[in-house]
């Protein structure tokens, strides 16, 4: 019986195949709409969780100083941390793999008549450690270089591409302002980070030879951290405050000077802020489908004006009520349903072609597809239900007279 109706309902759609198409058109730019825009936000979510934790695996950021404290709010003093802090984080704190020391600035790095600005740092091993970076080639600080404070540097792939062209750079001089240090290492690509910030265009120095030949002092501006998998960062950064309130010698009734960021916190924030914006970028794109019903409302209502003599002809000869309204809900489904899925293809085709061009992944949604069809059905059962159900009341006599 329902497989005679869907064909019945088909043959009808056939006779106006016009009609029939922008009748469907508006739910396929509502489907097509819900489609690219959610698929498109899920390549963004994933494009900003991959790209943050690039900058390392469970890692932490401890910074001088307390941060912005809101409106109204004052910093407090900062206070840099040193060497033997980031040792005793490492070698304390249970859980802790590695504790970098951090000093940067920017400078222009220099190779025969080139010059380049970029960011250099000085830390040790433990940085590449925490940053999940790997040498392309070369090799990293050898122990004497990094007590020594030997002029020797490891290179992002920016620096070596704007610098040094397509030879290779290892052993090879680059001058930072009056510092000459030599090449002994190049980092794998790693591109730009979700803030906009290129991870390759940095240049890395033992920290001792920072503090010596560059910042004139034995600051250490931040420590990073990273943690074991499967460990509590939340316990983590407990015992890393712990120990730096007792380090620094902070009275309890005093606030630390120091902060700490969480990336697995960073990471959470910013992937639930982009769903939220897809929800409501999808939510409003909806709102063409309601549209798309009210186009099918309309030409079930002159479907059934033009098929009123058939409709008497049918209830004359016996046909319930019930059967001519299921006969019409079953035609306003079918073309909704043939919308939803045009609508299905043309959406997982634009979004395609949107995340080749923006350069973030196509995620496939299969829930928000299956979502949006079934949507696109009912759509068809709500504003096709008025039109059936005058369909479905017409009076047989007064409809065979109709003219």
């Amino acid at each position: 019986m329902w497989w005679n109706m869907i064909l019945l309902a088909s043959r009808e759609i056939r006779r106006n195949v016009l009609r029939s198409s922008l009748t469907v058109l508006g739910i396929i730019i509502g489907v097509a709409a819900v489609i690219t825009m959610v698929t498109l936000g899920d390549g963004v979510t994933a494009q900003v969780a991959t790209e943050i934790s690039s900058l390392g695996a469970n890692l932490l950021q401890v910074h001088q100083g307390q941060g912005f404290r809101g409106p109204g709010g004052t910093r407090s003093a900062e206070r840099p941390f040193d060497l033997k802090d980031a040792a005793a984080i490492e070698e304390e704190i249970r859980g802790v793999i590695a504790a970098a020391p951090v000093a940067s600035r920017s400078l222009q790095a220099i190779v025969a008549n080139d010059n380049w600005s970029t960011t250099v740092t000085g830390s040790t091993n433990a940085f590449l450690i925490v940053r999940n970076w790997t040498l392309e080639s070369g090799r990293l600080f050898n122990e004497s270089e990094l007590r020594g404070g030997k002029p020797v540097c490891i290179i992002g792939s920016m620096v070596r591409e704007k610098l040094f062209g397509p030879q290779n750079p290892i052993g090879s001089s680059l001058r930072l302002e009056k510092l000459s240090c030599r090449v002994v290492g190049v980092l794998k690509a790693k591109g730009q980070s979700s803030t906009g910030m290129d991870q390759d265009d940095f240049v890395l120095i033992p920290l001792r030879t920072f503090q010596r030949r560059i910042a004139g002092n034995q600051d250490v501006s931040a420590i990073l951290v990273t943690a074991q998998e499967g460990v509590s960062t939340e316990k983590v950064q407990s015992d890393i405050e712990r120990l730096l309130r007792e380090r620094r010698r902070i009275s309890l009734e005093d606030e630390d000077d120091f902060h700490l960021h969480d990336m697995k916190e960073i990471i959470s924030t910013m992937t639930s802020t982009t769903r939220m914006l897809t929800a409501l970028v999808g939510a409003v794109a909806a709102i063409s489908l309601l549209v798309g019903g009210i186009g099918i409302m309309n030409i079930m209502l002159v479907s059934v004006t033009e098929r009123t003599r058939e409709i008497g002809t049918r209830l004359a000869i016996g046909a319930l009520e019930r059967e001519v309204m299921i006969q019409f809900l079953v035609e306003a489904v079918v073309l909704s349903s043939f919308g939803g899925l045009i609508g299905i293809i043309l959406g997982l085709s634009a979004a395609a072609g949107g995340a080749h061009f923006l350069k973030i992944p196509f995620v496939f949604n299969g829930g928000i597809v299956t979502i949006a069809f079934i949507f696109s059905g009912l759509v068809g059962i709500v504003f096709g239900y008025f039109p059936a159900r005058k369909a479905a009341r017409l009076n047989p006599i007064d409809a065979l007279r109709y003219e």
